[in-house]
């Protein structure tokens, strides 16, 4: 498989790299989520190492998400983390999930597209959980997709309706006429998303130009660029955008130049609406996953990607108001904080 292949150099030229800068730490868990529902039957105590891309609410709440799980099936005493924190560099995950393999952890969870890429490329007996995943089949460079990676890989997907985002941009924007769509192109589950927005965009007769930035560097030239030539803007979920948001809303704001996000996260910082799912429930699911793994002995390979059982129509009230959009009534508010 071409993953393999293209992150050979990486592993190689990682190893030697020091720890001490990726921010991690070691835990037993950090929810106070009671044992009592559930225990590990082996009476094993696992260990699990985490390998967070970067910090950010929604990984964040995928991460507890999953300890918690984990804790309340495995029982609280059963189960050891080793949470590692990428900082947004593909080098950090690289020595991370290397250092799991060398550990011999009985899990590995991958929480991002990049931690997912690195860890696959570390090791292909130890289980692979991912979440926050918008693709699987893009991240893995899988051809043949039929639900299942046929790897030591499976977990759970943060991709919402894409349809449904872009019905919610014709609808708060009525009278748009060309949309950019503004994403990072060192991200392929983006690239994903942009292709499927593309879609439905084609489908109501609507314009689109797509508008990438390779690093945070390039996003207030890109933004400013993006602005000049649309109506409004749709932002997939999308790590570095999400950690740029307020460099975002400062152009587009000014502009009257309204933005729908692909999460909750970004819509705060910068959006007027989104198609939100909880990160918390992915990462809770992917939790549940490692138990039926673990201790019930379920092959990985087998196991299809999950998603999220519920999505909800939320609105940013703050920036809605200052555009004069009018939101309808089934929008839940984001709280401002």
């Amino acid at each position: 498989m071409k993953l393999r292949k293209i992150m050979a150099v990486l592993m190689a030229a990682s190893v030697a790299a020091s720890l001490a800068g990726c921010g991690g730490s070691s835990s037993s868990g950090s929810s106070d989520s009671s044992s009592d529902s559930a225990s590990s039957d082996s009476g094993k105590v696992y260990k699990i190492g985490i390998c967070q891309q970067l910090e950010h609410e929604a990984l964040d709440q995928a991460t507890q998400g999953f300890e918690d799980a984990c804790e309340e099936k495995f029982g609280k005493d059963n189960v050891t983390f080793d949470l590692q924190n990428g900082q947004g560099e593909q080098a950090n995950c690289a020595t991370i999930t290397n250092s799991f393999v060398a550990d011999n952890v009985d899990l590995i969870l991958a929480n991002a597209t990049t931690a997912l890429q690195c860890a696959a490329a570390a090791t292909d007996s130890i289980p692979i959980l991912g979440t926050s995943i918008t693709d699987y089949a893009t991240a893995l460079d899988i051809s043949d997709w039929n639900g299942s990676t046929g790897m030591n890989i499976s977990g759970t997907s943060d991709l919402a309706p894409i349809d449904q985002q872009e019905d919610m941009l014709v609808e708060l924007v009525p009278d748009v006429k060309t949309v950019g769509i503004l994403y990072c192109s060192a991200e392929p589950n983006s690239a994903y998303q942009a292709k499927l927005f593309e879609d439905a965009l084609k489908e109501d007769g609507i314009e689109y130009k797509e508008y990438t930035a390779a690093d945070s560097n390039e996003i207030q030239s890109v933004t400013t660029s993006a602005i000049s030539e649309c109506d409004a803007l749709y932002i997939p979920t999308d790590n570095t955008m999400a950690s740029n948001t307020e460099i975002i809303n400062n152009i587009c704001l000014p502009a009257k130049v309204p933005v729908v996000a692909g999460e909750q996260g970004i819509c705060a910082g910068c959006g007027i609406a989104t198609l939100s799912i909880s990160y918390y429930d992915i990462g809770y699911k992917a939790g549940e996953m490692a138990y039926d793994i673990l201790e019930n002995g379920k092959d990985i390979s087998t196991m299809e990607i999950e998603t999220a059982p519920n999505v909800t129509k939320m609105y940013n009230p703050t920036i809605c108001e200052e555009l004069g959009i009018e939101v309808p009534d089934e929008y839940e508010a984001i709280e401002q904080e």
